[in-house]
C-alpha cells in the first residue's frame, strides 16, 4: 500500500482531493454508513470512478466490496453496483478514450486483481450462489464477472468451479434463462469454463449441455444464424475434442443425426456466391470442423467407425456431397468441405462405395472422384483445395482394395469411349505435366492406388505410354525411370520425391516389379551415382536417401531372377561403390527432415505453401516399417537369405502387428461397451431422479389439496349461526329433506345388514356340506346358524379322518411285517427245495413248490392290499386338507361379516344421534313433531333389529 501511495497522494497545492482520496471517502462511506440509501449511493460512486481509477479501486475497495456482496445481497440495486465495480477493476479490455491510462498502472492489471480475488474460493463461491438469484441486475453482471475472471486466470478459476457444490450446475442453468441476453453471455461464459479441462467438459455434457446447444441453434436459424449459432458451436467443439466420452455420448445420444439439417441449402444459395454472408461461413466452417471431431482419424477406430455409419444412415453423407457438387459455393467452404467427406469415408467400405456412385450435375455426368482429380492436377485452383482433393482421394482407397481396383483399371487399355475422361488420364497427364506439385499430386495419388495392394503393383505393370508418333510404347514404370533422370538434371524437387516416393511403394513386397526395375541397366547405376554424390544442401540430401532406400528395396526384395543384379552383386556395389557407412548414413537423412517429421504425424495434409509439400503420410509409414530391414539387408555380411524370405519375415512382422491390432481393437470394443454402459446406468439415474421429483411434487400437490378439502369439508359440515332474520320456513322445509335423506339411507343400510345375513347363513350351510359324511344327514332346517357351529363340526370331522389314517397305518405296518415273513418263508423254501431236489425226494419238492406257490399269492394280494391302504391314506390327507381350507375360508368369512356388522352399528347410531339432533333443531324452530309416533317408531326399528340379532345368533 505504501508503495501505491506515493504515487497516489495529493500534489501540493491543489485544493480538490485526488482519485485516491476520493476512493478512500467512499471506501469509509460503505464501511461506517448505517443506512442502506447511503451505502448504496457510494457504491454508485465507486462504479463511476473504476474505469479511471481502477488501481485505487482495486487496491482499496476490494475487500470492502466482496463484504458489501455478503451483507447487503438482498438488495439487488447495489449488488449489481458492487459487481459492475468489481467487473471493471479486473477488465482487461481497451479502455475509452476518454479516460487515459496512466504511465504507473501495470499492463496486467486486471491479472493480478483476479489473482488476489479467487485466492479465497469463498468469493467464488459467492458468486456462484449469487446466480441464483433471477433478479436482472445481479444474475448479469455475476456472469460478465465470472468471464473476466476465466479470461484472466483460467485454470486457477476452472478448479475452484470444479471443488465448489453444483457449481456447473448453476452456469449450465442459465442457459434456460428466457433474457437472450444472459443466455448469450452464458455461452461466453461456458466457452471460456471448458477450455483445455476434461473433467468439466464430461460434467457440462451430462447436464444436458447436447441437447440444450442444439436446440438453441435450431431456433436461431441453424446455419442462417447470428453470432449465437457460432457461440453453441464453439462450445461444442470444446466439449468434443479430444475427448472421446463426450464423443461416445454424442453419439449414443442421437446427437449426429441432428446435423444434417444444419447442411441443408436452399436452391438460391446454391446458384450464386453473394447467397453465403459471412456469418453463414464462418457458422458452415465450425459445423463442418464439428462433423471432423467426430470421425477424425486420431480416435479410436471402434469409435470413429460407428460415427461414419450414422452418418451414412442419416444422410448427413449425402447433404455434405450435395454441397461439394453444388455451384457457387465459397472456396474456403468447399475446401472444407471435402476434408470433412474425406474423413467420413475414410477406411468405412459402405461409405466409400457410396462416395463412388455420387455424380457431379454436369453433361454428361461425370464421377465425382474425376471432377475432383481435375481440380487437383489444375495449376490454377487454390493450393488448399488441391491438398484437400489428394487428401479426398487417399480417404477413398484407404484399405479399399475394390476402389484400387478401379483406378488402376482407368490406366489399362480399354475399349471405352475415347472421349470419356477418365482418372487414369488425369493422373497420367498430371504426373508428366510441366509443373512439379502436379507431378507430386499425380506421384502421391498413384501411389495410394497400389499401396498394400500386390496385384494392383503387378497391374500397373502392363500400363504402357505413347511417347511419340511413330516409336513403340514404354511402360509406365521405365517412363518413370526416364523422368526421374531428366528431371534431376532440372532441380525440380517436387517431381524427384514424388516419383522416388512412387516407385518405392511400388517396388515394395513385389519381386515381378523389381524384375521389371532391373531389366533397364542404367536404373541401378543411375541410383549409385545419386547415393555416392558429395553432401550438397538439404534437399540433395533427402534425394540421395531416397535413392538409397529405393536401393535398398531392390536388395530386399530381390528374387535372383536377374542374372545381371542379384542381391549378392547389389549388395558387393554398394560396398565398393558407396561405402556402408555412407550409405547408412544417407538413408537417415529422411527421418531426419522437418518434413518428413511434420507428414508422419496425421494423414491430412495441413500445409500452408507449396514448397512445404515433400513427403506423403503413407510412405512414412511404408519408411519406418521397412527402414530396419533394408539396412539389415545391405550391411548384415553374414546376410545369405533371399528377398522371399525376406518378404516372409516381413509379412509375419506384419501379422504379429495385426493380431495386437485386433488386441487393441477388442479391448477398445469393450471399454466402449463398458463406457456405454455406465453411460445408461447413468441415464437411468438421472431419469429416476427426476421421476422421484416428480412424484415428490404430486405427493405434495395431492396433500395440499386434501388438506384444503378438508378445510372446506370442515366449513360446509359446521352449522351457520341461524339469523333471527333468516326465513325459518325454507330452514324447516330443508332440514325436513336432509331428516328425509337418512330415514333412507338406514332402509338402504337395513336391507345391505339382511343381506349379509342372508350370505352368512348359506356359508354356513355350504362349509357344512363340504365337512364330509356327517354333513351330509343333515335338512337345511337343522343347520346350525352360527359360524362357530359349523368350524366345530369341521373340526370333529378333520379329527375323526385323521383317527382313520392311524388305523390305517397301522394296517398298513402290519401288511409289511407279513410281507416281509412271506418273503422270509419264500427264501427259505426256496434253500429247501434246492436241498430236498438234490437229495431225490420230488414229492416233498412237489409239496414245497405247491405252498411256495401259495405264499407268492398271497403276498401278490399283501401287496395290493397295501397299495389299496397307501391310496386310501392319500385321499383322507387331501380331504383333511381341503377341510383345513374349509375352516379357514369360513373364519375369514365370519370376522369380515363381523367387522361388517359393526361398522353398520356405528353408522347406525352415528345416524340416530343426527335424526335426534335435526329433531332438537326442528323443536327449537317452532316445528311440531308428535313425539310419541317418533318413540313408537323407533321402538319397532329396535324390536325389529333385536329379532334380525337374535337370529343372528
Amino acid at each position: 500500500m505504501d508503495y501505491l501511495r506515493k504515487y497516489l497522494g495529493a500534489q501540493p497545492g491543489e485544493i480538490h482531493p485526488t482519485g485516491a482520496e476520493t476512493v478512500e471517502r467512499l471506501c469509509e462511506r460503505v464501511q461506517s454508513s448505517t443506512l442502506l440509501d447511503d451505502r448504496r449511493d457510494a457504491v454508485r460512486a465507486l462504479k463511476a470512478l473504476s474505469k479511471k481509477f481502477r488501481l485505487e479501486v482495486g487496491t482499496q475497495a476490494m475487500d470492502i466490496l466482496v463484504n458489501t456482496l455478503q451483507n447487503d445481497r438482498n438488495d439487488a440495486e447495489i449488488t449489481g453496483y458492487t459487481l459492475e465495480t468489481l467487473c471493471n477493476v479486473m477488465s482487461n479490455e481497451p479502455q475509452d478514450d476518454e479516460y487515459e491510462v496512466p504511465a504507473y498502472v501495470p499492463g496486467d492489471l486486471g491479472a493480478q486483481f483476479t489473482e488476489i480475488f479467487i485466492k479465497k474460493h469463498d468469493n467464488v463461491a459467492l458468486l456462484l450462489s449469487l446466480l441464483e438469484e433471477y433478479d436482472f441486475h445481479v444474475r448479469w453482471p455475476t456472469v460478465k464477472l465470472l468471464t473476466v475472471l476465466l479470461t484472466n486466470k483460467c485454470k486457477d478459476l476452472q478448479e475452484c468451479i470444479l471443488v465448489s457444490p453444483m457449481g456447473v450446475s448453476k452456469l449450465m442453468d442459465l442457459l434456460s434463462d428466457s433474457r437472450e441476453i444472459i443466455r448469450n453471455d452464458a455461452l461466453l461464459l461456458l466457452i471460456q469454463l471448458t477450455k483445455g479441462n476434461a473433467n468439466i467438459q464430461k460434467i457440462v455434457a451430462f447436464e444436458n449441455a447436447f441437447e440444450r446447444l442444439l436446440d438453441i441453434i435450431k431456433d436461431e436459424g441453424n446455419s442462417d444464424g447470428g453470432i449465437v449459432v457460432e457461440d453453441c458451436l464453439l462450445l461444442l467443439l470444446n466439449l468434443l475434442k479430444n475427448n472421446i466420452s463426450n464423443q461416445n455420448f454424442f453419439k449414443e445420444g442421437s446427437f449426429i443425426q441432428r446435423l444434417a439439417l444444419f447442411f441443408e441449402l436452399d436452391s438460391s444459395e446454391q446458384q450464386s456466391q453473394g447467397g453465403w454472408s459471412a456469418q453463414k461461413v464462418t457458422n458452415i466452417h465450425l459445423m463442418l470442423q464439428l462433423v471432423r471431431t467426430m470421425v477424425s482419424p486420431n480416435n479410436p477406430q471402434q469409435q470413429t467407425s460407428s460415427c461414419q455409419k450414422t452418418m451414412n444412415n442419416c444422410g448427413l453423407l449425402r447433404q455434405l456431397c450435395t454441397i461439394l457438387m453444388a455451384s457457387g459455393v465459397p472456396a474456403d467452404v468447399l475446401t472444407e468441405t471435402i476434408n470433412t467427406v474425406s474423413e467420413v469415408i475414410r477406411g468405412n467400405p459402405v461409405n466409400q462405395e457410396y462416395f463412388a456412385s455420387v455424380l457431379a450435375p454436369s453433361n454428361p455426368p461425370r464421377p465425382a472422384i474425376v471432377v475432383l482429380l481435375m481440380s487437383m492436377v489444375n495449376e490454377k485452383q487454390p493450393f488448399v483445395l488441391r491438398c484437400a482433393v489428394l487428401y479426398c482421394f487417399q480417404s477413398f482407397l484407404f484399405k479399399n482394395e475394390i476402389g484400387q481396383s478401379q483406378i488402376v483399371q482407368t490406366l489399362l487399355p480399354t475399349t471405352a469411349d475415347v472421349n470419356t475422361i477418365t482418372a487414369g488420364q488425369l493422373l497420367c497427364g498430371g504426373l508428366f505435366s510441366a509443373d512439379s506439385l502436379s507431378n507430386w499430386f499425380a506421384a502421391v495419388a498413384m501411389l495410394h492406388a497400389i499401396m498394400e495392394n500386390t496385384t494392383q503393383k503387378e497391374q500397373l505393370l502392363r500400363v504402357q505410354l505413347a511417347t511419340s508418333l511413330g516409336n513403340p510404347p514404354v511402360s509406365l514404370l521405365q517412363q518413370c525411370c526416364n523422368m526421374l533422370a531428366q528431371v534431376g538434371q532440372g532441380g525440380k524437387l517436387q517431381t524427384q520425391i514424388g516419383l522416388l516416393m512412387l516407385m518405392c511403394g511400388w517396388l515394395s513386397s513385389c519381386p515381378i516389379a523389381v524384375n521389371h526395375f532391373l531389366t533397364n541397366t542404367a536404373n541401378v547405376p543411375y541410383l549409385i551415382s545419386q547415393v555416392s554424390g558429395s553432401e550438397g544442401d538439404e534437399q540433395e540430401s533427402l534425394i540421395q536417401g531416397l535413392c538409397a532406400f529405393l536401393l535398398g528395396i531392390c536388395m530386399l526384395f530381390n528374387d535372383d531372377q536377374n542374372e545381371t543384379f542379384k542381391q549378392a552383386s547389389l549388395r558387393q556395389v554398394i560396398e565398393n561403390r558407396i561405402g556402408l557407412e555412407v550409405f547408412t548414413d544417407k538413408l537417415s537423412q529422411i527421418s531426419k527432415n522437418e518434413n518428413y517429421t511434420r507428414a508422419a504425424k496425421k494423414p491430412h495434409l495441413n500445409h500452408k505453401q507449396p514448397n512445404e509439400v515433400l513427403f506423403d503420410f503413407e510412405f512414412t509409414q511404408l519408411y519406418k516399417s521397412l527402414e530396419s530391414e533394408v539396412l539389415q539387408t545391405v550391411c548384415s555380411a553374414n546376410h545369405t537369405g533371399d528377398g522371399k524370405k525376406k518378404a516372409a519375415s516381413i509379412q509375419e512382422h506384419e501379422n504379429i502387428v495385426d493380431h495386437y491390432k485386433e488386441l487393441i481393437k477388442q479391448q477398445d470394443q469393450k471399454l466402449a461397451d463398458a463406457l456405454s454402459e455406465l453411460q445408461d446406468y447413468k441415464s437411468k439415474h438421472s431419469m429416476s431422479e427426476t421421476t422421484i421429483e416428480q412424484l415428490k411434487d404430486q405427493v405434495q400437490q395431492l396433500r395440499d389439496q386434501n388438506a384444503l378439502y378438508k378445510v372446506k369439508k370442515g366449513s360446509q359440515i359446521t352449522p351457520n349461526n341461524i339469523s333471527a332474520d333468516e326465513n325459518k320456513v325454507e330452514e324447516v322445509a330443508e332440514l325436513q329433506q336432509q331428516i328425509q335423506s337418512l330415514r333412507e339411507n338406514i332402509t338402504l343400510k337395513d336391507t345391505q345388514i339382511n343381506q349379509l345375513k342372508n350370505e352368512l347363513s348359506e356359508s354356513s350351510r355350504t362349509a357344512v356340506n363340504d365337512a364330509g359324511e356327517d354333513g351330509k344327514g343333515r335338512s337345511e332346517t337343522d343347520a346350525p346358524a352360527h359360524g362357530d357351529v359349523n368350524v366345530d363340526t369341521l373340526n370333529r370331522t378333520i379329527c375323526e379322518k385323521e383317527e382313520e389314517i392311524n388305523k390305517l397305518k397301522t394296517e398298513l405296518v402290519q401288511a409289511h411285517k407279513e410281507t416281509e415273513e412271506n418273503k422270509h418263508k419264500l427264501a427259505e423254501m426256496s434253500d429247501n427245495t434246492q436241498v430236498l431236489h438234490n437229495a431225490g425226494g420230488e414229492e416233498q419238492v412237489n409239496v414245497l413248490k405247491e405252498e411256495k406257490r401259495s405264499l407268492q399269492e398271497r403276498l401278490t394280494k399283501s401287496n395290493e392290499e397295501n397299495l389299496k391302504l397307501m391310496d386310501k391314506i392319500r385321499k383322507l390327507e387331501e380331504e383333511i386338507k381341503a377341510s383345513g381350507e374349509t375352516v379357514k375360508n369360513v373364519k375369514d368369512d365370519l370376522d369380515t361379516i363381523k367387522k361388517e356388522q359393526d361398522d353398520l352399528l356405528v353408522l347406525l347410531a352415528d345416524q340416530d344421534a343426527k335424526i335426534e339432533k335435526y329433531r332438537h333443531k326442528l323443536k327449537e324452530l317452532g316445528q311440531e313433531i308428535d313425539d310419541d309416533d317418533d318413540d313408537d317408531d323407533d321402538d319397532d326399528d329396535l324390536g325389529d333389529d333385536d329379532a334380525e340379532d337374535t337370529d343372528a345368533h
